[in-house]
């Protein structure tokens, strides 16, 4: 089982990135604790999601662009990796942003810090199999686990915690549109595309399943609950004073947050988090890009190639990273678009959650491919939250 252990933690871990932690602290500081029932009801919703993605990677061994291909042809293969390429780009710009942010922090040059990310990044893919990009990038993920004692230095009040969750304004446009970009933050293009690819990499026969499915079902309830803790840790400080504060960076959320948790530990744990969250969301995205790309052109696509054996995906997944590093560098102010890529991944689901449900009742082995009532349940969740993520995002931008 621990063998097996490792896809599923990995993206979750990287679900939780630089981008999501900025609109979960958003939103606990315009909305308090109003938005902490969603990370809650999530947590099964992105389960079902990323379990889809495991039993089409298990039973049919191959990668998510490659079955669309086969499946539905290549023009429709097509129009879904640029859906990953858009979300991947974005993503890319948050996790390296708040990579450098962590930096400045600590004095050091924007520069300096994105040239480092860039090397480690490169050297954990270029110089190890599939396994050992696994380890790397659960270790590096677990520094997310600090935010846990953020939000326990920062002593919530049980009581208002309650009130809060239960107190949904769900006719506030405002509202609507950070609600959206939560659901954008969790279910995202380039982790279906990276679980099901990391699950045909690795191997995984149909004797893994039920050890697969457990491995998603922890990383969906971790990652969900180190939100939550960014969230009730927001609300508990810097939004029990002052909500409606818009807070767009990561230098500007620790600088907010070090009163409360002291200046040396404050800014310690949380750059930790910070820097685990974006290293690892960065190689996921990035690897998920270069498998979309090699599966739906037929190029050699896997870790377990040398990278001369595999130029064209290797050299995508390096373009990405020095691409990404290049466009913060150039342009510092990216950062202010977390939450607005966030929303753009919530426009994204319709067309990432239906070519995932099309494929589960289509392109599986008949013993288990979607049927029943639960394909049904499955069918109805993921257009309320497809249409939810989108009437949010037109009603945050007036369009309702």
């Amino acid at each position: 089982m621990l063998a097996v252990f490792g896809p599923g933690l990995v993206v979750m871990l990287a679900d939780t990135d630089v981008g999501s932690i900025i609109t979960a602290g958003q939103s606990g500081v315009q909305w308090g604790y109003r938005l902490l029932a969603l990370q809650l009801v999530l947590i099964p919703i992105l389960y079902m999601v990323q379990e889809l993605t495991v039993r089409l990677g298990i039973f049919t061994g191959r990668g998510h662009g490659e079955l669309i291909r086969d499946s539905f042809g290549p023009v429709w293969a097509w129009i879904s990796v640029g859906g990953l390429s858009v979300a991947t780009v974005g993503a890319l710009l948050t996790e390296l942003s708040g990579v450098a942010g962590v930096g400045e922090l600590y004095g050091v040059p924007r520069a300096g810090s994105l040239a480092l990310a860039t090397l480690a990044l490169l050297a954990t893919v270029l110089t190890g199999s599939y396994r050992r990009v696994e380890r790397v990038a659960m270790i590096v993920g677990l520094f997310e686990l600090a935010f846990f004692l953020v939000a326990w230095r920062a002593r919530p009040d049980a009581a208002a915690m309650l009130r809060g969750a239960v107190s949904i304004p769900i006719g506030n446009p405002d509202y609507l549109y950070l609600a959206a970009a939560n659901i954008g933050a969790v279910i995202m293009p380039w982790m279906v595309f990276y679980q099901q690819s990391a699950v045909a990499d690795k191997g995984l026969e149909p004797r893994h399943y039920a050890a697969a499915r457990l491995d998603t079902a922890l990383g969906a309830v971790l990652t969900q609950l180190v939100m939550a803790a960014v969230l009730i840790a927001a609300a508990a400080t810097i939004g029990a004073g002052s909500q409606g504060t818009d807070l767009q960076t990561v230098g500007q959320m620790s600088q907010a947050l070090t009163p409360f948790l002291g200046q040396t530990t404050g800014r310690l744990v949380f750059g930790l988090g910070v820097l685990g969250a974006g290293m690892v969301a960065a190689i996921v995205a990035s690897l998920a890009l270069a498998w979309g790309i090699g599966e739906v052109t037929g190029f050699r696509h896997s870790l377990e190639y040398h990278p001369l054996e595999a130029r064209w995906f290797y050299g995508v997944y390096a373009v990405c990273v020095i691409g990404g590093a290049v466009l913060v560098e150039t342009w510092p102010d990216l950062v202010s678009l977390n939450v607005a890529v966030e929303v753009m991944n919530a426009f994204l689901l319709p067309v990432v959650l239906g070519f995932l449900v099309a494929l589960a009742i289509r392109a599986l082995p008949p013993e288990v491919r979607l049927r029943g009532w639960y394909r049904w349940v499955v069918i109805v969740i993921a257009t309320l939250t497809s249409g939810l993520g989108v009437y949010g995002g037109l009603a945050g931008a007036g369009l309702f």
